[in-house]
């Protein structure tokens, strides 16, 4: 017997998202026809098993792509990147879908591909939901769609519309002052600072609090910004700290100020290779409050993101944008919390 076929298959075989192919076998709207006949020509030929819950005939096809609840729907994307912090971008998307199953509403989620605009109908949906970064030429096709449209933690100079960010800048000021006040005047920032809005925020934000208490700045001193992935980043960050431990400890910076908690986790782990003490050589701080950043030992310092709330603020923006004209688009700033734990302290003397 051959292997089951499945809708991943079909969904690799057409180059497509696996969600597409599910909507398009059961006929539901939001896929345009061309994209369903492939599907469903596709289906046959593979010898996908439908044990009569798809394929719904012509008629019942053409019949629900008139039904108003083919609007009901918002049309939630991902960038092509795989990011590594699935903890934090998989909390937005939790809260986008807590808060569509309390409007009952549905969501299909789609990860970003050079053909997929020609693929999607925009008419099955009642808006769009962007999650990190997508290409300005996506979101360009976005704006000829005519419906409403969110970006989370991104902003699009060319593309006016409401984005939903956590409050990166003063966030980020507030821990590095609290720093600053347990005495710690070498502090250095780890992270690359393009990859996204939120880590060059939270840099500003940084580097504000540092010039605000007169410490002097440099980029070569207080920026650990090497790598334009995370693999990159994690490979450069150990040999940089294997070069400086060498050196000696007085060396090092009497704390890592790190773009998110998934860098500083890592960074604890070299340190601790190298024996390195944490906080009592060392203080580490981190930015998100993923779940991992409790379970370490030491626990992390860091900063609480609500993530779930930053989804479920976008499907209200949706929604709001759909039931009226708004006079302006809003930039919403959700407020972040300082979380003190066991991997910071005083300065050593």
């Amino acid at each position: 017997m051959g292997k089951k076929i499945t809708i991943q298959h079909i969904a690799d075989y057409l180059g497509v998202s696996k969600y597409v192919v599910s909507r398009a076998l059961a006929g539901k709207s939001g896929v345009k026809e061309e994209t369903r006949i492939k599907v469903l020509d596709t289906a046959k030929k593979l010898g996908y098993n439908t044990n009569g819950q798809f394929f719904n005939s012509p008629n019942q096809m053409q019949n629900e792509s008139h039904l108003k609840t083919g609007q009901q729907n918002v049309l939630v994307v991902l960038p092509k990147s795989q990011y590594q912090d699935s903890m934090y971008w998989g909390r937005i998307i939790d809260g986008v879908s807590s808060e569509l199953s309390e409007l009952n509403l549905g969501m299909v989620i789609i990860t970003e591909t050079d053909q997929f605009t020609s693929i999607i109908n925009p008419e099955g949906f009642l808006g769009i939901i962007c999650v990190g970064k997508l290409s300005t030429a996506v979101l360009l096709e976005f704006k000829k769609w005519g419906i409403p449209v969110v970006l989370i933690d991104y902003e699009e100079p060319l593309f006016n519309t409401d984005t939903i960010f956590a409050n990166n800048y003063d966030s980020s000021f507030k821990l590095t002052n609290y720093l600053i006040g347990l005495g710690h005047q070498n502090l250095k920032f780890v992270g690359n600072i393009n990859f996204s809005r939120s880590f060059y925020d939270r840099w500003l934000g940084f580097r504000s609090a540092i010039e605000y208490h007169g410490l002097p700045i440099n980029h070569q001193v207080n920026l650990l910004n090497t790598g334009e992935d995370f693999k990159t980043l994690f490979t450069n960050i150990k040999k940089w700290l294997e070069q400086v431990v060498q050196l000696g400890s007085h060396e090092l910076p009497t704390t890592f100020v790190c773009a998110n908690d998934s860098i500083a986790i890592y960074v604890i782990e070299i340190l601790k290779e190298l024996e390195v003490k944490i906080p009592e050589e060392i203080s580490v701080t981190g930015f998100d409050n993923i779940d991992n950043s409790y379970l370490q030992s030491p626990t992390l310092t860091t900063i609480h993101v609500p993530k779930e709330q930053m989804g479920k603020r976008a499907v209200r923006s949706i929604v709001d944008q759909k039931s009226r004209k708004k006079e302006n688009f809003e930039k919403i700033l959700l407020t972040c919390e300082l979380i003190v734990r066991e991997s910071s302290s005083r300065a050593k003397s």
